[in-house]
């Protein structure tokens, strides 16, 4: 009999069985059409069973390893293949009653834990390990296994594992990514995916997709290049959607899109996943991009929320400016480090007094989140002055790696520098700078670390009060400076935030606890109010909208402590304030297609939060 005949009749058999009520129905049927000496794989004797073993019924391990077969599967959610499937999981947290339900007996231990026991076990066992990538690996190996456990763990356990499965360990992670890499977690688009990027879209196994966050590795954190290896940002950033801004992991999409590196360690690296050959640009980059974000539309519609993420200055300003009036796009690099940097300067007012135009701000550091910030600020100030934007950007000083951004440099500058070009001498040095403009706000985007020097931040405190050093670079090892050199070297009067944690600082008997500027603050409910409003575009003023709901979260309490954000243990509900007041916003611009609007749209923000609190099974 042929191999095509007998397919029929496998399938009918293993269906009949399934009908009497066999516990086990999920069976792997393989198969090959490619025929040895013009006999079928499956049509030859087998005399002795596989290793003395169950006879092979489907030919497999009779096929040579140049023969092809055919995976085909027939399974529903019980018995092993529940235990396997990470959506319905619950490991030992099935009870006996689901256990005899769904064939579970004798599979698992006979202890029954709660979900909270097996908390407490994780986090017992997490804390054992002494490098955080062990961690890091420990939490993706659980999110591979048991979703919702890993969303309850994360969300019960912010503060200690923020820096585990985001910023500072994931840049750890990527840059080893080859190395570590078990299962996919995302959605691989490469340049041999070209023309039909539609097709590769449809094989990812979720239709309904609500949010895409999508890199091409080109400027990974402050670690640059990291090819194909950048997938580990999409991926911490959606699990942060989730457990942060309470958006379900069923409809978020980690995209990383692989058009090379320039990275020659790792194309020389044997464990590298990506592909080896230099990045594209130009006119093949550009096509490329077009065609995923025209198919984007075509396969989940309008509302489909793309965040662009550690794109390369050049192409990040150039994909947002294309895209952002005719697709749902968001740069965090830009407008997300902006909304939660302009969150925390307008929070510090109420330290050191005064309105944002009685300030003056100087950025070391003229990239996308450099530029991003500065844009912000100065449409704040305008809005609040109703002065033009032209004039208000005036307060804002960048200096880059040639030196302080002057008129004089405008020729030679890059599109995005050049409106922050103001009339004043050449000045090549940061300290140099500083004397000069004599800045109340200092704030580090340069990807470069320890450019804060002594001279720099005593330079701060020799004409401000208080003043206000925020040392954005990611990860730690690239900060500008650290809290405890930001404190001493300001004699304990700086307000001080960073990218990444730092411990509290003990300084002349005082306990300084050093603020963390983290985009999770915003990206997270800033997501959450554009999907439950069905805004269609993102505006300039959806982000101040995100900035003063996150300010309006600090309260005495933490003022008292030198904090200007909030502390993450009350994420949710911040981020249920963010998403109703970003809706909001955006149901008064008229950018909002959910009608009608919820009354109370905290409230509704809230009821719309995914929870992974484990469902029972009947």
């Amino acid at each position: 009999m042929a191999a095509g005949a007998r397919f029929p009749s496998m399938l009918r058999r293993a269906l009949s069985v399934y009908k009497k009520g066999e516990r086990n129905i999920s069976s792997a049927m393989e198969s090959t059409f490619k025929e040895m000496d013009g006999e079928s794989v499956l049509d030859m004797e087998d005399k002795a069973g596989v290793g003395g073993g169950v006879k092979d019924v489907y030919g497999e391990d009779r096929a040579s390893e140049d023969q092809f077969i055919t995976p085909w599967t027939v399974s529903v959610a019980s018995g092993y293949t529940l235990l396997r499937d990470p959506h319905h999981n619950k490991g030992l947290a099935f009870t006996d009653k689901e256990r005899d339900a769904h064939y579970l007996t004798g599979l698992l231990p006979p202890v029954v834990f709660t979900q909270e026991l097996q908390e407490n076990r994780l986090m017992h066992n997490l804390r054992q390990f002494t490098v955080p990538l062990q961690r890091y690996m420990a939490m993706m190996d659980l999110q591979e296994r048991n979703e919702r456990l890993f969303y309850k763990l994360l969300i019960d356990n912010v503060e200690e594992l923020l820096p585990i499965v985001y910023t500072p360990t994931v840049g750890e992670a990527c840059q080893k990514y080859g190395s570590i890499f078990r299962r996919p977690q995302g959605l691989y688009i490469s340049l041999k995916e070209k023309g039909r990027i539609l097709e590769v879209l449809k094989n990812w196994p979720e239709k309904n997709i609500q949010v895409i966050v999508v890199t091409d590795g080109e400027r990974i954190l402050g670690l640059g290049d990291l090819g194909c290896q950048g997938m580990g940002i999409p991926v911490g950033k959606l699990s942060l959607y989730t457990a942060l801004g309470g958006v379900r992991p069923s409809v978020c999409l980690p995209i990383t899109i692989d058009v090379g590196t320039n990275n020659k360690k790792l194309l020389d690296d044997e464990f590298y996943i990506g592909l080896r050959q230099n990045r594209a640009t130009g006119e093949e980059y550009a096509e490329l991009l077009e065609e995923f974000m025209s198919a984007v539309k075509q396969n989940y519609g309008e509302k489909i929320l793309v965040q662009f993420e550690d794109f390369a200055n050049h192409n990040a300003f150039e994909l947002l400016a294309k895209y952002r009036t005719t697709h749902l796009v968001f740069n965090d690099d830009i407008q997300g480090t902006a909304s939660v940097v302009l969150a925390g300067l307008i929070a510090a007012l109420k330290v050191v007094g005064g309105t944002l135009a009685d300030h003056t701000f100087l950025f070391l550091g003229a990239g996308e989140a450099g530029t991003g910030i500065a844009e912000l600020i100065a449409l704040e100030i305008s809005k609040k002055t109703d002065a033009p934007i032209e004039e208000t950007r005036k307060q804002v000083w960048l200096v880059d790696s040639k030196g302080l951004v002057v008129t004089s440099r405008k020729e030679s500058l890059q599109h995005f520098k050049q409106p922050w070009a103001h009339e004043h001498e050449p000045v090549k040095e940061l300290i140099d700078a500083v004397q000069a403009i004599k800045p109340t706000v200092l704030i580090g985007t340069s990807g470069v670390g320890r450019t804060f020097t002594k001279e720099v931040i005593e330079a701060m405190a020799s004409f401000n009060e208080k003043p206000i050093i925020l040392a954005l670079s990611n990860p730690t090892s690239q900060s500008e400076c650290t809290a405890e050199e930001a404190y001493t070297w300001s004699e304990g009067r700086a307000i001080f935030c960073s990218g990444s944690p730092f411990e509290s600082v003990e300084y002349d008997g005082k306990i300084l606890v050093p603020g963390q500027a983290n985009n999770a603050y915003i990206f997270p409910g800033f997501g959450l109010g554009l999907i439950m409003s069905g805004t269609v575009r993102v505006h300039d003023d959806l982000l101040l909208a995100a900035s003063e709901a996150l300010a309006a979260q600090v309260t005495e309490e933490y003022y008292a402590k030198g904090l200007i954000y909030p502390p993450f243990s009350n994420i949710r509900k911040i981020s249920a304030n963010i998403a109703a007041n970003v809706a909001a916003k955006s149901y008064e611009l008229g950018l909002a297609s959910r009608l009608p609007r919820p009354k109370d749209l905290v409230k509704h923000a809230e009821s719309c939060m995914y929870t992974p609190v484990y469902r029972s099974y009947r």
